[in-house]
């Protein structure tokens, strides 16, 4: 079933197909970089995916030609920003903060397929993802020193120890040097890197490998995988004891079991 909502969303692409919502930054001549009415429509979409996990399963990001996203524009965001006063550039820090919060806390798992650059918070959202698919020619750069300002910004100093270490990540967040493919992939901020030709199909194998498992015990796992990382081990093992005994009662376990039994694939439904 197709279900098509970019009438809403007019500052990307946007498509619904058989549970998979996928967003495709557009604007190849800036490299996708990010404008007010981008980060704003970010912040809305993700907040309106959170109630839908019946009719979207995964969320997956993508760029548009040469690049994934180049960061915020510096025209229309940063000379735009040099007006504003310290309340109104709060608002559009906390905007922005948002975008990433809701794509942590979003039930759906979140792919982003990174073609070319990922550069600022364009690299922020892709480390936000729960699941980074690169090409070959994928490159990230963490530039926020570089423009004068902190390098931690929309929570990623949140992020990235976690996904590559403290002091990695401290070096990456203070010099803001270009990180290739394989680099990432070395040090855990890449998933997988792929032949350029090779993205598509690789996020498609994943989106079928994704279909296949439950989806509120993918939701559930994504839950605890964001609040385990600030709690103490025995708060942990609580926590997850209440999360398995809730979806040991739930339908999708009996399916699970009615599949097993009756020698075929179960049919998930996320209840």
């Amino acid at each position: 079933m197709m279900r098509t909502m970019a009438s809403r969303w007019k500052h990307f692409d946007y498509r619904e197909s058989e549970g998979v919502a996928t967003v495709t930054f557009n604007r190849p001549d800036r490299l996708n970089s990010l404008t007010f009415d981008v980060y704003a429509d970010i912040r809305d979409l993700t907040d309106s995916l959170k109630p839908r996990l019946d009719e979207v399963r995964v969320l997956v990001l993508r760029g548009e030609g040469r690049g994934f996203c180049s960061g915020g524009d510096v025209d229309e965001i940063i000379g735009e920003l040099l007006k504003m006063d310290t309340r109104g550039v709060y608002d559009f820090a906390r905007m922005t903060g948002a975008c990433v919060r809701n794509l942590r806390e979003i039930p759906q798992p979140v792919i982003a397929a990174v073609n070319g650059i990922a550069a600022g918070a364009g690299a922020v959202l892709a480390a936000a993802s729960d699941l980074r698919l690169l090409a070959e020619s994928a490159s990230f750069r963490f530039l926020f020193t570089k423009v004068g300002i902190s390098g931690g910004d929309m929570g990623i100093c949140w992020m990235l120890p976690r996904l590559v270490g403290l002091g990695r990540a401290t070096e990456i967040l203070m010099l803001g040097d270009r990180i290739t493919a394989a680099e990432a992939l070395a040090m855990g901020l890449a998933s997988r890197v792929v032949a350029d030709a090779e993205l598509d199909s690789s996020v498609a194998g994943y989106l079928e490998r994704l279909r296949e498992v439950a989806p509120w015990g993918l939701a559930m796992t994504k839950e605890m995988l964001n609040r385990a990382a600030s709690m103490d081990y025995s708060s942990a093992v609580e926590m997850e004891a209440w999360t398995q005994t809730l979806l040991m009662t739930a339908a999708d376990f009996r399916e699970f079991h009615a599949g097993f039994t009756g020698k075929r694939k179960p049919a998930f439904t996320g209840r």
